[in-house]
């Protein structure tokens, strides 16, 4: 992907000073430590991706219903969601270093459980400890950046983690099928074991090890909230996932539930001494804006994901091997944009390139209505052209507006609300926008639908999604609007 000259290029700029004057003697370490993190990143990014292209397999290993085997990659995706906060917060209270270790370490050693399961629960099981251990590696990867990168270098390093999370989504259907085809289906889960000691020396051997604070400095971690978030979260999750998008009496008993839950986590998030998440922040226009426009984003980027092999296969007549080479399309750009990105975040400010990225996305999404409709196959790819180098933009520019004045001990948590908002938008959006796709082809069953109907259900869907860039572009211009009445940075928790 990166060549060593290109990490090199790139890495002293991240390390450079104000006058881009490379900090003598620092490029090594801040090379290997930005390949701890960048590793971890591409491990949690390459578990969802690599296990989904193992799913027909995997009915057939286990003589198991397509309905029963999907829980490998929900209970995956569920562990990340319902504890990615909770884990960012533990960082800061018991060091990032060290739960980071842990994380990748429960996350090799599922991973190998996984790869070894005689049985499909064992599986699943194995896959939940799974993405515990890429909730901690996805909230502290990033929360790290600021332990170890300058300030003003703070868009390129997560430009970098942004490509290793593309680059570990566009790996997975390409390198799992190569595993299944040679090895057999526990390959996909093995693979992990090698990589995962890998990331455990370079986090081991060259982050900074973790400080102890006195003891009238540490807080006091909040178990009564996060096991209330964690209930919250995986209830909505639950709401938005079972079904596949047709709302029954079992889905509308989840969402009351979630939001009973949400109401008792305000709730004594007001009466701890030591709250998970400072509800005040979200006054913060920065933080609150930052949270909202992830979540929109993602809502959109998943209706790509949702929307584009029914379009590919049923309207443009392609086969299955030309549909994934399309689909494929979009992650090999944003693992070639997102470091440029992250530059560019860095030359030209945070609040800039969340409006330019915004204003991209939405040409992008507006041109998935139409543009496919006149030119085909040419079209489509040209409109990914454009919607996912503006989502990179806006990812770099986003999080580094988010996390770059955070006090030291708020960033694991601050990560891991920014992962959660980026979660809970591709939850939704595979729910919700898959349900406005399917009303707007004007059927339940989408696989036989006809070609017009999908060709209707598309544009539908994407007029849609522009419409929810557009809601995000407002959102981050208001946000601008009152920056000269935010808290200073040092406030922010």
């Amino acid at each position: 992907m990166l060549g060593i000259v290109g990490k090199e290029v790139v890495v002293k700029s991240i390390i450079a000073g104000k006058d881009n004057t490379p900090v003598e003697g620092a490029e090594r370490p801040i090379l290997w430590a930005l390949a701890a993190l960048s590793l971890s990143i591409l491990l949690s990014a390459l578990g969802t991706s690599i296990a989904n292209i193992g799913l027909p397999t995997l009915t057939q290993a286990f003589g198991a219903s397509f309905q029963e085997v999907q829980w490998v990659v929900l209970a995956y995706l569920l562990a990340i969601t319902t504890l990615i906060v909770g884990v960012g917060r533990l960082g800061d209270i018991a060091g990032r270093r060290r739960l980071l270790l842990a994380g990748i370490a429960l996350f090799t050693a599922a991973s190998s459980l996984s790869g070894l399961a005689p049985a499909l629960w064992l599986l699943i099981a194995a896959r939940a400890v799974q993405g515990l251990g890429a909730a901690i590696m996805m909230a502290l990867a990033m929360a790290f950046v600021g332990d170890i990168v300058a300030k003003e270098r703070t868009g390129s390093a997560m430009g970098l983690l942004g490509t290793m999370s593309a680059i570990g989504t566009a790996l997975g259907p390409s390198l799992g099928g190569l595993l299944i085809a040679g090895f057999g289906w526990r390959a996909i889960f093995l693979i992990n074991l090698p990589l995962g000691l890998l990331a455990f020396y370079l986090v081991y051997r060259h982050l900074p090890a973790d400080g102890r604070k006195p003891a009238d400095e540490q807080a006091g971690f909040d178990i009564q909230g996060t096991l209330l978030l964690a209930l919250t979260l995986a209830a909505y999750a639950l709401a938005m996932t079972i079904g596949r998008g047709n709302f029954g009496p079992l889905n509308l008993i989840l969402l009351a539930a979630a939001l009973l839950g949400a109401g008792l986590f305000a709730f004594a998030q007001t009466k701890t001494k030591s709250p998970l998440i400072h509800l005040a922040m979200f006054r913060d226009a920065v933080l609150g804006a930052g949270f909202a426009t992830s979540a929109l984003v993602s809502t959109v980027m998943m209706a790509t994901l949702v929307v584009g092999p029914f379009y590919l296969s049923r309207t443009l007549g392609l086969d299955a091997a030309l549909v994934g080479m399309v689909m494929s399309v979009g992650p090999m750009i944003s693992a070639l944009s997102g470091v440029a990105a992250g530059r560019i975040v860095d030359r030209l400010g945070a609040p800039l390139i969340i409006t330019i990225g915004l204003i991209q996305m939405a040409a992008g999404a507006f041109a998935l209505s139409v543009i496919p409709a006149a030119f085909g196959i040419v079209g489509y790819i040209v409109a990914i052209v454009v919607l996912t180098p503006g989502y990179q933009l806006f990812q770099a520019a986003n999080n580094t507006a988010v996390m770059t004045d955070i006090r030291p001990d708020r960033r694991g948590v601050m990560s891991g609300m920014l992962n959660l908002s980026r979660n809970l938008g591709l939850i939704t959006g595979a729910s919700v926008m898959g349900a406005v796709f399917a009303f707007a082809a004007g059927t339940s069953d989408i696989a036989t639908a006809s070609p017009e109907a999908v060709a209707t259900g598309m544009r539908i869907t994407f007029a849609v999604a522009t419409a929810l860039i557009v809601g995000a572009f407002v959102v981050a211009v208001a946000s601008r609007a009152h920056m000269a009445r935010i808290l200073l940075p040092e406030d922010r928790s």
